[in-house]
């Protein structure tokens, strides 16, 4: 079942729990993220990052794949394009039929971030599309950028910027940073933040940089009012590793087969996160 965000996450809101977005760039990878939803009873979310967007599977190319496997299950699916930058990309992936969309304008300050979000807001609401802004920023763990404090969403500022730009969720900085941490290193979470920017907004919130988080900041995370969780490295890496692993044992397997072995393995990290998540038969 093909839909926007906005229900989904507020049933979340209410319920205390979260849906996972998935970061995917084709068919295997959006079909695998949907078969777990579909094992787990659980509502999904397909991301699609804005570079994978521009330069590997284009809004025209991927949103009908997405819409006829959303048609073929129970589940319900959301296709949003994630870290939209540009407003000409964001309205073109509104018109060729994503259901949500999540404006990155936070590289302006917070004046400037309010126009371009609730530009977008404008355009995207009649035509029954969601939208996802963001206050304060994440870093980047490959460039060795992690959120810093300094990077961190102020609670006052998010609450002014949810209700300047009628946003349906949320994404804020609380430690979280994007990409793959260092090994046995496991980032430190500001929940007196997430809980104060949630006592003010009451609205969904959204955890970007899910991956390598580890299990006990994601469920206090969602316990204090997280409702969506991005994860693209740690499904990223099961899918190379899968791949290593059936090679190793078989370097003659043809094509097909190990793209079948590939979904059937890696559909086992998005499985444990939609666990972890809280929204197992929740759809």
């Amino acid at each position: 079942m093909y839909v926007s965000m906005t229900d989904m996450l507020k049933k979340a809101n209410v319920e205390n729990y979260a849906v996972m977005a998935i970061n995917c760039f084709n068919l295997e990878t959006a079909r695998t993220v949907i078969r777990a939803a579909e094992k787990e009873n659980a509502p999904i979310i397909i991301n699609l990052f804005q570079d994978h967007l521009l330069y590997h599977c284009d809004s025209e190319l991927i949103t009908p794949i997405v819409k006829v496997l959303a048609s073929r299950t129970n589940s319900k699916v959301a296709l949003n394009f994630d870290h939209g930058q540009e407003v000409l990309y964001l309205k073109k992936a509104i018109d060729d039929g994503f259901s949500s969309v999540m404006v990155d304008a936070s590289r302006f300050d917070l004046d400037g971030n309010i126009a371009m979000t609730k530009e977008i807001v404008d355009y995207a609401h009649p035509k029954g599309v969601s939208v996802e802004g963001e206050i304060g920023c994440i870093g980047l763990t490959e460039d060795s950028e992690f959120t810093k404090n300094s990077m961190y969403t102020d609670p006052s500022d998010a609450a002014k910027f949810a209700k300047a730009t009628g946003i349906d969720a949320l994404a804020i900085s609380i430690g979280s940073s994007h990409g793959n941490y260092p090994e046995d290193m496991v980032p430190a979470f500001d929940f007196e933040r997430l809980r104060q920017i949630k006592n003010l907004t009451q609205m969904p919130l959204v955890l970007h940089g899910g991956s390598g988080s580890g299990e006990k900041n994601i469920l206090q995370a969602v316990k204090d009012g997280i409702n969506k969780i991005n994860v693209g490295c740690d499904f990223m890496n099961a899918n190379v590793n899968a791949l290593k692993s059936k090679l190793a044992q078989d370097p003659s397997m043809n094509y097909y087969d190990l793209v079948e072995h590939v979904e059937k393995e890696s559909m086992e990290i998005v499985r444990h996160y939609i666990r972890l998540s809280g929204s197992n038969n929740k759809n």
